[in-house]
C-alpha cells in the first residue's frame, strides 16, 4: 500500500500463459506502460511461456506483444521505448515433462540482466494448471527465492482452496505468494481507506449506530461471451462474489489498521472475514438470464447462476445488525461498480412526511463508484426555495477526472505487478482469508436455491426487491 521508496530490484519476469487472452489484453500492455513510465527495475527481462503446442519463437513473441500493445495499450509500440521493451522479451516453452526450453530461457535472461535478479512468476493460466506449473517450478529449482502471482479463482470451494494452498506452500512460503484480485488494484477501491481513515468527518459515523445498510453492486451488461466451458463450472457466485465483492467488503468493513503496511492491513481484512456469519440461503437470490441455456456449450437444464444477490452479515462490534447486500450478474441493465452506504434517519422527524422526497426509502447515502476513474458522491436533503418548508434532494460529487490527470494513474494490473516486484502484499489475498471466505460460502455451495429467470437488460429476478426490503437498491435509479 505504501509507495515504493525506490525502483524494484532487478527482475526476470516469467509470464505463463503468455499467448492467452489475459496476457494480450492486460499484462503485456501493462508491462510496457510500466517500462515507458520508468517504473520497471534498472535491469529486467520478460520470458513468455506456454505449452510446447503453443510455443513461439522470440521474434514471434515480440510480434505478439507488439500486436497486443497496439490493440489494448495506453501507449503506442513505437520509438526507443518500444525497441528497448521488445529487446527484453524472449520465449521458453514448458510442458510438465519437458521444462528444458523454459529453464534455458530463464537462464539466458538472468545472464543478460547480470548479478542476481529476482524471479517473478505470473500464472495467467487456467486454475486447473496452477498445480502442475507450481510443481514444475519446484522440481526445476526455478522457484528458489522467487515470487509467484496466482490468478483467480483460487479454488472452487473450501476443500479445493485448502488443497491448492498446500500445493503452493510446498514450493513457495506464504511471504512469496501473491493471489491477485484486480479489483483491489483500483485507485477508487483503495481510496475507500483514504476516505475513511484520513477524514475525521466520516470515520466517527462509519458504524452500525449511523449506517442502516451497505450495498456493493457490480452489474455487467455482457453475457458469457462464448466462455461456456469456464462459466458452466463456475457461475457468478464463484467468479464474482467470493473473488471480488467480498474482498471489497473487507475494505469497507475493516477496523483501522495500525499502519498501511501489508501485515496489519491484511490482518484487519481477515478479521472481517472471520466475523462473517455463514451465508443463509434464505437470503440469496440466484438468477439465470433468459437465453443462457441456448448458448453453445451450455447444458439445456443448467442450474448455473448468471446472477446472484445476497445478504452478508458481519457479526462484530462495529457492524452487528447492519446487512451488506451484494449483487452481480450478466446481461443486466448497466455496467457499474458501486459501493453505497445508506445512513439511518434522524431519530426525530420534525418535517412532515409529505414534505420529504425520500419517503420512498432513499435517504442520506455516501456512494463510491469504483469503476476507473470513479467518483464519490454524498446525497442529502436541503430546503426547497419558497415560502413553505419543503425538502429537495441534493448531491455533492467528487470526480477523479476533474481533479487528477489519468496519465498519473496506473491500471489495476500495472499497479499490482509493481507491488509484487516490490514484495508488498498489501493488496493481495492471504491463504487464511480465502479459506475463510469459502467456509462462509459452504451453506450456499451445498444447498443452492434454484435459479430464477430474468430478462436480459433487466436488473435480475423480481425476488431481489424482497431480499432488500424494507430498503431499496441504489441502482438503477441512482446516478
Amino acid at each position: 500500500m505504501s509507495q515504493p521508496s525506490a525502483v524494484p530490484d532487478d527482475h526476470v519476469i516469467v509470464l505463463f500463459g503468455a499467448t492467452g487472452d489475459l496476457a494480450r489484453r492486460k499484462l503485456l500492455p501493462g508491462l510496457f506502460h510500466l517500462a515507458k513510465a520508468g517504473l520497471m527495475p534498472s535491469s529486467w527481462r520478460i520470458v513468455g511461456s506456454a505449452p510446447a503446442s503453443s510455443a513461439l519463437s522470440d521474434e514471434e513473441f515480440r510480434q505478439h506483444a507488439r500486436d497486443a500493445v497496439a490493440e489494448f495499450g495506453l501507449a503506442e509500440p513505437v520509438g526507443e521505448a518500444w525497441r528497448a521493451f521488445e529487446d527484453a522479451l524472449s520465449f521458453g516453452a514448458a510442458d510438465a515433462g519437458d521444462p528444458g526450453p523454459l529453464v534455458a530461457a530463464v537462464g539466458a535472461a538472468e545472464r543478460a540482466v547480470g548479478g542476481s535478479p529476482r524471479r517473478l512468476f505470473h500464472l495467467a493460466v487456467p486454475p486447473t494448471a496452477f498445480g502442475s506449473v507450481i510443481g514444475m517450478l519446484g522440481a526445476t529449482g526455478l522457484a528458489e527465492g522467487g515470487r509467484v502471482i496466482i490468478e483467480k479463482p483460487f479454488g472452487t470451494d473450501l476443500a479445493s482452496a485448502r488443497a491448492l494452498n498446500e500445493t503452493v506452500h510446498t514450493v513457495f512460503d506464504e511471504s512469496r505468494v501473491f493471489r491477485i484480485d484486480h479489483f483491489l488494484g483500483k485507485e477508487s477501491v483503495d481510496n475507500i481507506l483514504a476516505l475513511r481513515f484520513a477524514n475525521g468527518l466520516l470515520e466517527p459515523v462509519w458504524n452500525r449506530d449511523h449506517i442502516s445498510h451497505v450495498q456493493i453492486d457490480v452489474p455487467e451488461t455482457i453475457g458469457i461471451e462464448g466462455r461456456a466451458g469456464f462459466f458452466e463450472g463456475t457461475g457468478t457466485f464463484r467468479d464474482m462474489i467470493v473473488t471480488h465483492l467480498l474482498q471489497v467488503l473487507g475494505f469497507v468493513a475493516m477496523e483501522p489498521p495500525t499502519s498501511l503496511a501489508a501485515r496489519p492491513l491484511r490482518d484487519e481484512r481477515c478479521k472481517v472475514f472471520e466475523a462473517m456469519r455463514p451465508l443463509d440461503v434464505r437470503h440469496v437470490v440466484r438468477g439465470q438470464y433468459e437465453g443462457y441455456r441456448d448458448e453453445p456449450g451450455v447444458d439445456p437444464r443448467s442450474q448455473t447462476e448468471t446472477f446472484v444477490a445476497l445478504r452478508v452479515e458481519v457479526d462484530n462490534w462495529r457492524w452487528a445488525g447492519v446487512p451488506f447486500y451484494l449483487r452481480s450478474g450478466k446481461s443486466l441493465g448497466q455496467r457499474r461498480q458501486v459501493v453505497a452506504l445508506h445512513f439511518r434517519e434522524p431519530p426525530l422527524r420534525m418535517f412532515p412526511v409529505d414534505a420529504r422526497p425520500d419517503a420512498d426509502g432513499r435517504g442520506n447515502a455516501l456512494v463510491v463508484d469504483f469503476d476507473d476513474p470513479g467518483w464519490i458522491s454524498s446525497r442529502f436533503l436541503v430546503k426547497r426555495p419558497g415560502p413553505t418548508m419543503r425538502l429537495a434532494p441534493a448531491e455533492m460529487t467528487f470526480r477523479y477526472t476533474d481533479s487528477f490527470q489519468k496519465a498519473h494513474g496506473l491500471e489495476a494490473y500495472e499497479r499490482l505487478i509493481l507491488e509484487a516486484m516490490s514484495g508488498d502484499q498489501s493488496l493481495f489475498t492471504r491463504s487464511d482469508g480465502i479459506e475463510r471466505l469459502w467456509q462462509v460460502a459452504e451453506p450456499l455451495l451445498d444447498s443452492p436455491p434454484d435459479v430464477q429467470p430474468y430478462a436480459p437488460g433487466s436488473w435480475g429476478p423480481d425476488a431481489i426487491n424482497d431480499l432488500i426490503a424494507p430498503h431499496r437498491w441504489y441502482l438503477p435509479d441512482g446516478k
